[in-house]
């Protein structure tokens, strides 16, 4: 859902680079579940912010700038219990990742490797491949270009050729 980015102030507060829609999705639940050497543990949130720069959280028993320091690059998460149902149309983007994308031609397209907002949408990043000679292709996740999300088979079909990468590649030598 988010990750600790710093400490903010000297009070035990923490910027947080939150991965939701929304700035202040993370608002609505009481506690968090952060990273660590051991697991995940759960940390109550005692205020949360959303400043104009950046997200702010202050969470309980992290009371000075030092034990925020310690909670660095940490993952935030919640369990998927806690979570509403996306509506047919709508994905979380942790079930997006990690699907295979093939076209509508059924050429096998790679592995949704993360998805990046660009402001006018949200755009698929395909890896395929895992070594140095992999390719990586941008597709917009559009219904322009979004044939069907099979969540079940962890299968996403778009409407996009392979040779557009291929000629895209060519015409930036």
């Amino acid at each position: 859902m988010a990750r600790i980015a710093a400490p903010f102030g000297i009070k035990g507060w923490l910027k947080v680079q939150t991965f939701t829609e929304h700035a202040d999705s993370l608002d609505q639940f009481a506690s968090w579940f952060v990273s660590s050497a051991n697991g995940w543990q759960e940390i109550e949130v005692e205020d949360f912010a959303v400043n104009v720069k950046s997200v702010v959280a202050k969470l309980k028993g992290i009371d000075d700038r030092t034990a925020a320091e310690k909670l660095g690059k940490r993952d935030i998460a919640v369990p998927r219990s806690w979570l509403d149902q996306p509506d047919g149309d709508e994905y979380y983007w942790i079930d997006l990742i990690g699907t295979s994308v093939v076209n509508e031609a059924g050429e096998v397209l790679g592995t949704v490797e993360t998805l990046m907002e660009t402001g006018a949408n949200d755009v698929l990043v395909v890896r395929s491949g895992k070594s140095a000679g992999s390719t990586e292709i941008l597709i917009p996740f559009v219904s322009e270009y979004l044939a069907n999300v099979d969540r079940q088979n962890k299968v996403v079909t778009v409407r996009w050729e392979r040779h557009w990468q291929e000629n895209d590649s060519k015409d930036r030598k």
